[in-house]
């Protein structure tokens, strides 16, 4: 019996860019097509079983932005979705340079709120998708923590840096008008 790969085209939408048509084996997972087709390295390979979060990317939707993990998604699932990576988020020049973080970034270099920061970008997609899931749907200010807390919970960090994580987006979400009803007399 003779094991075939079966390759078919596929072209992404990643981070507002086309790529492709390129010849991507039917089963081959997104995490793969980021590295060795699109050298984009930001998104990270951790437990290999969609748990802990480092290989999540953002993609949009009629119904507002949803987190996927790449590890365990083939890629052919993403054809005709607009994806985001970490790449993805800041602005840059003509040249490619950093011009400007994301404040998701932003508040995380502040905060100073990794370590090894292996699992940033799966951090920094979440929180992401918080603040653009609020700017649909606001919540009451004491709604904050445990929204935060809901958004961060899926996702693991080695250095144990969640504290520093919650606080930098506990900040985002509390400092960017229209995602907090404040609560008044409560």
């Amino acid at each position: 019996m003779k094991n075939s790969i079966v390759s078919l085209p596929l072209t992404l939408d990643v981070n507002g860019k086309t790529y492709g048509p390129y010849e991507v084996p039917q089963d081959m997972m997104m995490i793969d097509v980021l590295h060795e087709y699109l050298n984009l390295t930001g998104t990270r390979f951790g437990c290999g079983q969609g748990e802990c979060g480092a290989c999540t990317v953002i993609v949009d939707g009629q119904d507002g932005p949803q987190e996927v993990r790449t590890c365990i998604t083939g890629a052919h699932y993403f054809k005709g979705r607009k994806v985001r990576t970490i790449e993805g988020h800041a602005r840059r020049d003509a040249d490619g340079a950093v011009v400007e973080l994301s404040p998701v970034q932003q508040a995380f270099v502040d905060g100073y709120s990794f370590q090894c920061g292996y699992c940033t970008p799966g951090f920094v997609n979440a929180a992401t998708v918080l603040v653009e899931r609020l700017k649909r749907t606001p919540i009451a200010e004491h709604e904050v923590d445990a929204a935060v807390e809901a958004a961060l919970d899926p996702h693991l960090c080695r250095c144990t840096g969640y504290v520093r994580y919650f606080e930098a987006v506990r900040q985002v979400v509390l400092q960017t008008p229209g995602l907090v009803r404040r609560d008044h007399g409560r």
